[in-house]
């Protein structure tokens, strides 16, 4: 058990720690201490390309950062995951998912300076069950229209309020293979 003179002893010892911390900064030395985390703060900024939105489907995480590896983005984007991805940030069934992408859209700019939004949808997506109330899986050309009307409406909204990013819309199957999804001209 602790004595009461333990408690003055741990705390000698954090302001040591502090006098420390300034007299090193008083002699130069503080720009040492600071710049030991400058470099992944600018790595952080300065490496990140893209925003992901993709969908919470546990089956699809590994297919997906493959599927980002490939593209040339390990590392270099950051993540936001939604139920239903492009669904799931235009729902008006769940308005707070729609918040929370803006947010961290804006925040992706602000912070990390992206130039690009990857969309990443699922086939056999459990959230456009939800959302929608029909099980597209047994109709893989309406699936593919609903996922693409979808993929395009976000697309349209994201480009209206950030027209200088670049939007790229994807369609992933079970089996981790992805068909790019165009705007038609």
């Amino acid at each position: 058990m602790c004595q009461p003179s333990c408690h003055t002893d741990n705390a000698e010892r954090q302001t040591l720690g502090r006098r420390e911390f300034l007299r090193l900064g008083a002699l130069g030395g503080g720009a040492v201490l600071l710049g030991s985390f400058l470099p992944r703060t600018a790595l952080a900024a300065g490496g990140t390309d893209a925003l992901l939105l993709s969908c919470m489907d546990y089956r699809l995480v590994d297919d997906t950062e493959r599927f980002m590896a490939g593209m040339g983005m390990r590392n270099k984007y950051d993540h936001v995951v939604l139920a239903g991805a492009a669904l799931g940030a235009i729902t008006p069934k769940f308005p707070a998912w729609n918040t929370a992408f803006w947010e961290h859209l804006q925040v992706a700019i602000d912070l990390h300076h992206i130039h690009q939004v990857i969309i990443l949808d699922h086939r056999d997506c459990g959230a456009y069950k939800v959302v929608l109330g029909q099980d597209f899986g047994q109709l893989p050309d309406v699936e593919t229209k609903v996922h693409a009307e979808t993929l395009m409406q976000l697309r349209q909204q994201i480009l209206a309020k950030y027209p200088q990013l670049q939007v790229q819309t994807y369609l992933m199957a079970l089996d981790g293979s992805v068909q790019q999804i165009v705007p038609r001209s």
